[in-house]
């Protein structure tokens, strides 16, 4: 897992796909972090995507490397939590989201990625897989 954490911190934007009844929608992301053992991601309930999550909470992430040719694909069930400490904790990481998300506010959600496979691919490499 803290190697999948590692990857994305260093790609900085990776892609979250998620389902729109039957139409595949797949959007940028930036925020990724650990928090009492599992990875999370951030977004807002007004979002779109935290629609489809609720409707189908089968997503994968995507990141690639360019300097080393290298990337990750992730499938998980995504688990909602807007604890406000949780919260709190991604947006230590990402403070400059405070402008617009706030523990507590109603808004802001964290998304595990729960019953994970990452597939760590390359071009020159086999292909690795953990499941976190």
């Amino acid at each position: 897992m803290d190697e999948v954490l590692e990857f994305f911190k260093k790609v900085k934007t990776y892609f979250l796909a998620t389902v729109d009844g039957e139409q595949p929608e797949i959007r940028p992301f930036g925020t990724i972090c650990k928090y009492q053992d599992k990875l999370y991601i951030q977004t807002g309930k007004v979002k779109d995507c935290y629609k489809q999550m609720e409707a189908n909470p089968r997503i994968s992430i995507c990141g690639f490397d360019g300097e080393t040719g290298t990337w990750v694909r992730v499938d998980a069930i995504a688990e909602m939590n807007d604890d406000y400490d949780a919260v709190d904790a991604m947006l230590n990481e990402y403070p400059h989201l405070r402008k617009m998300y706030a523990p507590g506010d109603g808004n802001s959600v964290i998304v595990a990625l729960t019953q994970a496979t990452a597939r760590i691919c390359s071009f020159t490499a086999e292909e690795r897989v953990i499941r976190f």
